[in-house]
């Protein structure tokens, strides 16, 4: 019975001290703190932010062109909406040289090379105007020149031919305009005398250089009730613009004054 006695108290002793142990584990784990989480680290955006000197080169246009349009075109009475907003829209600072970027805007036409020059912003506001143009007009124009002229009339009309007889500045008005968007001017590497005939009939002719007469393809070209803008004279002498409207076998002219353009070019 003794012995029976002091295994039932060893065995007591024993479940006792096991006991303590879990509750003393149990007290140091929940007085054990929770390990900190890492602080949490914002990734950078994949889309980077638009430069402050970008952001103002594209206002600055954009305002540029605004008044671009009140001072030099509304003003003189080119009142076609479309017309107004399509001279607004066009970056023209895109189809000028690097050293002339800064009379982009100006009132007055610039050399783009080769004895060439972009027009003056009022004479393409004033010529397309007088095109009436329609959406789904097809449209020929003979002297591509810098491409403005295309991409104005590519902001209102979706089919633009466009023929230029100095190889370097067709390449580069065609590489210019399908950059910015204006995929739909096909450009040609010809003497823009003898016009597009494999488009044609046109809704619509612009001729954006002077001959000394006016051309008889390009009437032949134009579509019946079509009309046709361009400037007629001898190179350094007296030009007037003309606008030309086909009615069946007859082509009625009307004068709108004098102008000055570089000449038209080529073997005829």
């Amino acid at each position: 019975m003794l012995v029976r006695g002091k295994i039932r108290t060893t065995i007591i002793a024993i479940a006792l001290a096991a006991l303590l142990g879990l509750i003393f584990l149990a007290l140091y784990v929940a007085k054990t703190p929770s390990p900190t989480p890492p602080p949490t680290v914002e990734m950078p955006s994949l889309t980077p932010e638009p430069s402050p000197t970008a952001t103002a080169v594209i206002d600055r246009g954009f305002h540029e062109r605004q008044r671009m349009v009140a001072t030099q075109i509304r003003a003189r009475g080119v009142s076609d909406e479309a017309v107004l907003e399509t001279m607004e829209t066009v970056p023209r600072h895109e189809f000028v040289l690097p050293r002339y970027l800064d009379q982009a805007y100006a009132d007055h036409p610039l050399p783009i090379g080769y004895g060439q020059t972009i027009s003056q912003p009022f004479i393409v506001a004033w010529m397309t105007e007088l095109l009436e143009l329609e959406s789904g007009d097809k449209v020929l124009e003979i002297g591509t020149g810098s491409g403005y002229q295309a991409a104005v009339l590519a902001e209102l009309t979706d089919e633009v031919y466009s023929v230029e007889i100095i190889e370097e500045l067709a390449k580069s008005a065609e590489e210019k305009l399908n950059r910015l968007g204006y995929t739909q001017v096909k450009v040609k590497h010809a003497d823009g005398y003898y016009g597009w005939e494999e488009h044609a009939p046109y809704d619509a002719i612009i001729v954006t250089c002077a001959p000394d007469h006016i051309p008889h393809p390009l009437v032949q070209q134009l579509k019946d009730g079509g009309r046709m803008v361009l400037p007629v004279g001898p190179p350094g002498g007296y030009q007037s613009l003309w606008l030309l409207t086909k009615q069946g076998d007859q082509v009625l002219s009307q004068n709108l004054g004098g102008v000055r353009f570089v000449p038209l070019t080529g073997e005829h």
